[in-house]
């Protein structure tokens, strides 16, 4: 079939449905990403120790994690204007609402009232990108979405410590509500989604939509088919690494221009790579990525254990290497492995796709805050940090595993 027509012409942002899903991404992460660090900070400035800092964002993810899995059939029986209106504003509302106390466990049952609303967006928007673009372009695709969710981070997840140190908690809980702007753009992403379904000749030759791997019906009878398993391992390593850096670089560095620094290293490496690598992966295939980012997430991590050794005395430049290195590796791998997940299933089951990466992505955010904090609190930041090293360096050998063949994989267009 040919590929060429009017859709494929536009660039991918400007597909149908593209404009709006990017600006009610850009809203929702916004609103997570500014509270993201400083969610933990207001339950130490309650009295919280590090471990209990760090079960902030493991509930958030937990509940965004037990949200994923019934997204698919929500979105099947109340429609995506619905249930993406209902999730923006379960993630934006609660946020003025931690001003009425700093004690943990009202931090904590805010937290998961945003999770029900955090697990509605994210399975909302990967799924929505894989029907909106052809899967030829899925790669580049995923980097514009990539950097819808990445531009906000690296706009509010930096200065956020910042603000609350000299501004005060409450305007980053003010900016913590920019979620709700998003729900305006839901009934017009709904549309664009639903006749991006009904339009199948959209989707190219159909290749994706019917070879899994895993002989015909496989995918259709199994809530998670075997070819999501590898993606979701690669995705859970490096997130439990990126989750740990997030949460915690504002309490293992010594100085606070090292963290601001060290975050905005992170997320504009982690944005650029993500963005950056969805061309190249869609011409190329994804293999020839996977394992140099896999080892770039363990000596990122092992450079910034290095740095935090110390306590009182940060080595800064050790420190905004590895942030900058571990970036590059959480942004890439993230596009890779979503890329992945979506060349072993089925059109028809690129909600569950999306609703495993997904889990994936946040279940090792939310180990990596919760593991490196317990961690943490026993030992110290750099012992734990080592282990997140070790941890994703036993993924190595997934890079060299061969799943289904995308076209890129094959040299075909």
């Amino acid at each position: 079939m040919n590929h060429s027509g009017p859709s494929t012409s536009l660039p991918v942002w400007r597909e149908r449905g593209m404009p709006a899903l990017l600006i009610l991404t850009a809203a929702g992460f916004a609103g997570y990403a500014v509270l993201l660090p400083v969610a933990p900070l207001w339950a130490v400035h309650g009295g919280a120790d590090e471990a209990g800092s760090g079960l902030v964002n493991g509930v958030l993810l937990f509940v965004t994690i037990l949200t994923q899995g019934f997204v698919p059939r929500l979105l099947r029986r109340f429609g995506a204007a619905l249930v993406l209106g209902v999730g923006l504003a379960l993630l934006g509302g609660p946020s003025l609402l931690q001003l009425l106390s700093d004690d943990l466990w009202w931090i904590l049952t805010l937290s998961a009232v945003r999770g029900f609303g955090f697990g509605i967006l994210t399975v909302c928007g990967s799924a929505a990108v894989a029907h909106l673009v052809s899967p030829a372009r899925h790669g580049a695709a995923i980097g514009v979405y990539g950097a819808a969710i990445a531009v906000p981070q690296v706009l509010l997840l930096p200065i956020g410590p910042w603000l609350a140190d000299t501004v005060g908690f409450w305007l980053v809980f003010a900016l913590g509500t920019l979620p709700l702007l998003g729900i305006g753009f839901a009934p017009a992403l709904a549309h664009a989604w639903h006749g991006a379904i009904d339009t199948p000749e959209h989707h190219g030759d159909g290749t994706a939509d019917t070879t899994t791997g895993e002989g015909d019906g496989a995918g259709r009878r199994s809530w998670m088919p075997r070819g999501l398993l590898r993606p979701m391992l690669l995705l859970l390593a490096v997130t439990l690494a990126g989750g740990a850096l997030i949460t915690f670089a504002p309490q293992m560095v010594s100085t606070p221009a090292a963290t601001t620094g060290g975050l905005a290293l992170f997320t504009v490496a982690a944005a650029i790579s993500r963005w950056g690598i969805g061309g190249p992966a869609d011409r190329h295939g994804t293999r020839p990525f996977v394992w140099p980012l896999v080892l770039a997430t363990s000596v990122g991590l092992v450079l910034v254990a290095f740095a935090v050794s110390d306590p009182a005395a940060t080595l800064v430049p050790l420190f905004l290497c590895g942030m900058a290195l571990s970036g590059v590796a959480y942004g890439g791998l993230q596009n890779l492995t979503l890329l992945l997940s979506l060349n072993a299933v089925r059109r028809e089951e690129y909600d569950t796709a999306s609703a495993v990466w997904n889990i994936g992505f946040d279940a090792g955010t939310g180990v990596g805050s919760m593991l490196i904090g317990s961690l943490a609190a026993r030992l110290a930041f750099a012992p734990a940090l080592l282990v997140a090293a070790a941890a994703s360096l036993a993924t190595l050998p997934l890079a060299f595993v061969r799943g289904r063949r995308s076209p890129a994989d094959d040299g075909t267009p």
